[in-house]
């Protein structure tokens, strides 16, 4: 397995960050604020102190020692004294004061003062070492979003400390892991920093996430995936961190975590380091005792939420999620170059390529002057320069037939589909057995696109599918029965290589939907 120390386990509170203020470019000062920070033997150990004004926000930051001018009124001084070691990680202490300012104030935060942060498991038989701790303090009532404000660390059990102070002004959080053949996570958010930090856990009171990776659908095979806090309400525990595994696919892992709402994340990342894909599934709200599954990688990829549109007299494509892992939504999808194709009665009306690659706001669009039978065609593939695809790679191609009525006086989203492809009984690569005959899933579906244009209710009356055993040079059709919402297609496969799958969808307003996707899955 391969280890990547994180520098935080915080993410996501980006959009919500508070605007933060140089030393240096403070202003309409009144008087002014030095933060000395001491470490665990009493010597002064440099930092950078983040300085919130209360009720307002307003956040600064500060090298320890230097003296910063800011308006008289009341303040939050928080910071981490990370002192570093010979031999370990060193240790982390967290403290916080709150400081009214007037004219020059002085304060000091002494990580002597900090209480080890403990945190009990009744101890499973595979779990070895100390808790791997990740803790913040937070500005608790300048906003609602209290994790917006605040300074962390990450330390093992032991070496991670914090300094109580029980102002309600603050709140603490933090997530405790414990390693071994499954892991267990652990949150808890306190108001004020509590004299004895940490907490107790039972295993009988956890709930369980299961996950199941598989490989061979992605741009590139390590995957670290992890679960991130997110509780009802934002506290001091949002978005804290654990990473449940990070090995190359395929494999499974299981963590058991407190009750509440957590968030599965996947990362995965190309030989040469890059972050290329992943994204972020639903939520999922467990109780205590309960349990539920998330996969990430599954067969087929494939369109995942985008349809055509009729608005201003144009009709508008936006080619994003074009491959994407249905079990992760439009964040998992990977970035793409795709042709673009709008015809009437055969003539084309224009033709566009396009690619999302480092940029999301690449959309197609194309006026057109007279009402009728449209055809928009997309070929798209995915496209990401400086990687290597693995090789094999499935879903790599996708190709996308709309046939629809659209008047440039009437804004509406086209009366088409996408179809989902789900085969049953693959491997953890994704591969049939060689001559054998595979299930596959299908449901046409469609979603709410713009706000603006209107979203009109369309029924599909019939489903076809076909699949290709040699790359899309010659079709099969497929046996399809209709069973509820879905249809069920039996594909027969051949002695090796890959499958394609294609559709045809016929709906309730007379168009037309075909979807291909080629080495849909792998014969094994």
């Amino acid at each position: 397995m391969r280890v990547r120390r994180r520098s935080l386990a915080f993410v996501g509170v980006a959009a919500l960050a508070p605007l933060v203020v140089s030393a240096a470019s403070a202003q309409a000062a009144s008087g002014s604020l030095a933060v000395t920070t001491l470490g665990r033997h009493g010597g002064k150990v440099p930092t950078t102190v983040t300085v919130v004004a209360v009720p307002s926000g307003q956040t600064y930051s500060v090298k320890s020692g230097k003296r910063i001018s800011l308006p008289s009124g009341r303040y939050i001084a928080m910071t981490d004294i990370y002192e570093s070691a010979t031999d370990g990680a060193g240790t982390d202490t967290l403290g916080a004061k709150v400081v009214t300012v007037s004219g020059r104030t002085s304060v000091t935060l002494d990580a002597r003062q900090g209480k080890a942060v403990k945190v009990s498991l009744d101890t499973p038989a595979d779990v070895s070492g100390p808790a791997r701790i990740s803790a913040q303090v937070c500005a608790a009532t300048v906003s609602t979003m209290p994790s917006a404000f605040s300074v962390g660390g990450w330390n093992d059990a032991g070496a991670l400390y914090a300094i109580p102070n029980s102002s309600k002004l603050l709140q603490f959080g933090y997530l405790a892991q414990w390693s071994g053949n499954d892991n267990y996570v652990a949150v808890k958010n306190t108001t004020g920093i509590p004299a004895a930090p940490g907490g107790s856990v039972k295993r009988s009171n956890m709930a369980t996430m299961r996950f199941s990776v598989r490989s061979g659908t992605q741009m590139a095979g390590q995957h670290d995936i992890a679960v991130q806090a997110m509780p009802k309400t934002d506290d001091c525990t949002t978005d804290l961190m654990g990473e449940v595994h990070d090995d190359t696919a395929p494999y499974s892992a299981t963590v058991h975590v407190t009750p509440g709402t957590w968030q599965p994340r996947d990362d995965i990342f190309a030989s040469n380091g890059d972050d290329v894909g992943g994204g972020f599934p639903k939520a999922r709200t467990l109780k205590a005792g309960q349990s539920a599954t998330q996969s990430f990688g599954r067969a087929v990829w494939s369109p995942l939420h985008y349809l055509p549109t009729v608005w201003q007299k144009s009709v508008y494509f936006v080619p994003d999620a074009l491959i994407g892992d249905p079990d992760v939504g439009t964040t998992g999808a990977d970035p793409t170059k795709e042709t673009v194709v709008l015809a009437k009665a055969g003539t084309t009306v224009k033709k566009k390529t396009l690619t999302n690659w480092g940029s999301s706001d690449d959309t197609f669009s194309a006026r057109i002057h007279s009402a009728g039978w449209y055809r928009l065609t997309v070929d798209a593939h995915r496209y990401r320069p400086g990687i290597t695809f693995p090789a094999g790679m499935l879903s790599s191609r996708i190709t996308l037939d709309w046939r629809f009525k659209a008047d440039p006086a009437k804004s509406t989203v086209a009366s088409v589909f996408l179809t989902r492809f789900l085969p049953s009984g693959l491997d953890t690569h994704n591969q049939a057995a060689p001559n054998s005959t595979t299930t596959v899933d299908v449901s046409a579906v469609r979603g709410a696109q713009n706000p603006d244009t209107k979203f009109t209710k369309v029924t599909a009356k019939s489903v076809r599918v076909w699949s290709s055993a040699d790359g899309g040079k010659t079709w099969k059709a497929a046996t399809v029965k209709h069973s509820g919402s879905t249809w069920q297609a039996s594909v027969h496969n051949p002695a090796s290589g890959a499958v394609a799958l294609r559709s045809e969808v016929k709906d309730s307003a007379g168009g037309r939907s075909v979807e291909t996707v080629y080495r849909a899955y792998a014969i094994g």
